[in-house]
C-alpha cells in the first residue's frame, strides 16, 4: 500500500506562518495557533507544506489501509482557515449551531475569518474534537 502524501516534516511552524503573505489570514493563522497548544498541550509540527498538526494518531480502516495523521491539525488556506474536525464528537450540531459564519464537510470546518465565529466554540469544537481523536 502507498504510504501517506502527507506527513510530518521539520519545517518551522513559525516561518510557515510568517510568510503567509494576507495579513488577516496571517492574524487568523496565530490565533488558531494559541488555540491549538493551549487545548491540545502539545508543540505544532508542519505536516507536508500546509497543515499544522499536534500530536499523532494512528488509524486503520476495514480496507487494511492505516497510516499517521495529526491528532489535532488546522490549515490557512487562500481561501479560507481549514480546520480539520468532524462532527461525531458529544454536542457537535449544538455547537457549529452556535459557532456563527461557517461551511462543513464531513471532515473540514471551513472559515473565512475568524472575527466570523465565537473563538471560545470554536475552542470547544477543537478540544471535543481533539478528545475524541487522542482517545485510545
Amino acid at each position: 500500500m502507498a504510504e501517506n502524501k502527507t506527513q510530518p516534516t521539520s519545517a518551522s511552524v513559525d516561518d510557515f506562518i510568517d510568510a503567509i503573505e494576507n495579513r488577516r489570514r496571517r492574524a487568523d493563522a496565530l490565533t488558531a495557533l494559541e488555540i491549538y497548544k493551549e487545548v491540545t498541550g502539545l508543540p505544532p509540527v508542519m505536516w507536508g507544506p500546509s497543515i499544522v498538526g499536534f500530536g499523532t494518531r494512528h488509524y486503520k480502516y476495514a480496507t487494511g489501509r492505516e497510516g499517521s495523521m495529526p491528532a489535532a491539525c488546522f490549515s490557512p488556506r487562500k481561501a479560507n482557515m481549514t480546520f480539520y474536525v468532524g462532527d461525531e464528537f458529544e454536542g457537535a450540531d449544538t455547537l457549529y449551531a452556535k459557532l456563527g459564519k461557517h461551511k462543513k464537510s464531513v471532515a473540514c470546518l471551513y472559515v473565512n475569518k475568524l472575527d466570523d465565529v465565537d473563538l471560545d466554540v470554536l475552542r470547544e469544537v477543537v478540544a471535543r474534537q481533539f478528545a475524541l481523536s487522542s482517545a485510545p
